[in-house]
C-alpha cells in the first residue's frame, strides 16, 4: 500500500481536498462475516510503536484457514481481552478446539479445558531475555544449550533436561547476597531464578502440539504465523501512514484484517 497526500488523492480523483477528507473521515470497513466452525487458534498481539502509546491489537487467528476470525484494538495485552474474544466467538457460535498462544498470565482461566501450546518462539524469546543471548553463567550457557533443543526435543526428554539441570543449580540458584543499595538478602542471579520459573510454569504447555490425543487437531508450535505474515505487515502499514490520527490507524488495521483473507 503507498502513501499518498490529500493533493495526490485529490489530482487522481479530481476532487477537492475537502471532499477527499470527507471521503476518508466517512469511510466504514464494515461488518465481518462469519462463518462458524470448529477452529484452532492462534492468538497473539502487536503494539504500534512503543507500548506506552497505548495502540495494538489482539489477533485470533484460525490455524486452518489462515483466517482471522475475530480482534480487538487494546491498550494494553490482558487477560480479559483474551476472555472477551472468547465469549464473542462463543457467542457466533464457534468452538475453539485448541489454542496457541504465548505465556500471558490468566491463560488458565481464559480457556479454561481448551488444549493449550505455548508457543515455542515466545518461550525461547522469553528465556533469552532473561540470560541475554550471549550467557557468562556456566548455568546460563547450560540452559541455553537445553533451550536450543526445544523444537527437536519431546516432552519425556525435554522435562528430564529441566529437571536434572535443576538438580544440578539447585543450590546456586537459592544463593543470596546483601545488596548495597538496600542492605538486604536477595537473590544472587535473580535474572537466572525468573528464567527457570517461567520455563518450570510453562513447561505443561510446551508439547501439546505432539500429545497423542490431540493429533487430529494438527495443533501447531508457534504463532509465527502472525508475527510474520500478519503483523510484520500492520507494522509496515501503520508506519507508512503515521501521520494520521489513532482512530484513522485503527481504522485502517480492521480494513487490512477484513480484505486479508480476499487477497
Amino acid at each position: 500500500m503507498h502513501r499518498q497526500t490529500l493533493q495526490q488523492l485529490s489530482n487522481k480523483y479530481h476532487k477537492s481536498i475537502p471532499w477527499i477528507r470527507e471521503q476518508i473521515n466517512e469511510f466504514d470497513v464494515g461488518e465481518k462475516v462469519h462463518n462458524p466452525r470448529e477452529i484452532n487458534l492462534a492468538c497473539d498481539a502487536t503494539f504500534y510503536g512503543k507500548k506506552r502509546d497505548k495502540l495494538g491489537t489482539l489477533i485470533f487467528k484460525d490455524n486452518d484457514s489462515r483466517e482471522v476470525v475475530i480482534w480487538k484494538h487494546i491498550e494494553s495485552e490482558t487477560k480479559n481481552d483474551y476472555i472477551y474474544l472468547i465469549s464473542e466467538l462463543d457467542k457466533l457460535g464457534y468452538t475453539i478446539l485448541s489454542v496457541v498462544l504465548d505465556g500471558k498470565r490468566g491463560m488458565d482461566k481464559a480457556f479454561k479445558d481448551i488444549p493449550r501450546q505455548m508457543c515455542h518462539f515466545h518461550m525461547k524469546q522469553i528465556i533469552q531475555r532473561y540470560i541475554t543471548m550471549k550467557p557468562k553463567l556456566e548455568a546460563s550457557k547450560e540452559l541455553k544449550k537445553i533451550m536450543s533443543s526445544l523444537t527437536r526435543s519431546n516432552e519425556k526428554n525435554f522435562t528430564q533436561n529441566i529437571n536434572n539441570w535443576y538438580k544440578k543449580y539447585e543450590q546456586f540458584l537459592a544463593e543470596k547476597t546483601i545488596s548495597s543499595t538496600t542492605g538486604k538478602l536477595q537473590y544472587t542471579h535473580p535474572r537466572l531464578k525468573s528464567a527457570y520459573r517461567s520455563l518450570k510454569n510453562n513447561l505443561p504447555y510446551l508439547f501439546t502440539y505432539k500429545n497423542k490425543i490431540y493429533k487430529h487437531f494438527k495443533i501447531q508450535n508457534t504463532t509465527n504465523s502472525i508475527e510474520g505474515g500478519i503483523f510484520s505487515h500492520m507494522k509496515n502499514m501503520v508506519s507508512l501512514h503515521r501521520g494520521i490520527t489513532k482512530g484513522k490507524k485503527l481504522t485502517l488495521v480492521d480494513f487490512y484484517l477484513m480484505n486479508l483473507d480476499k487477497k
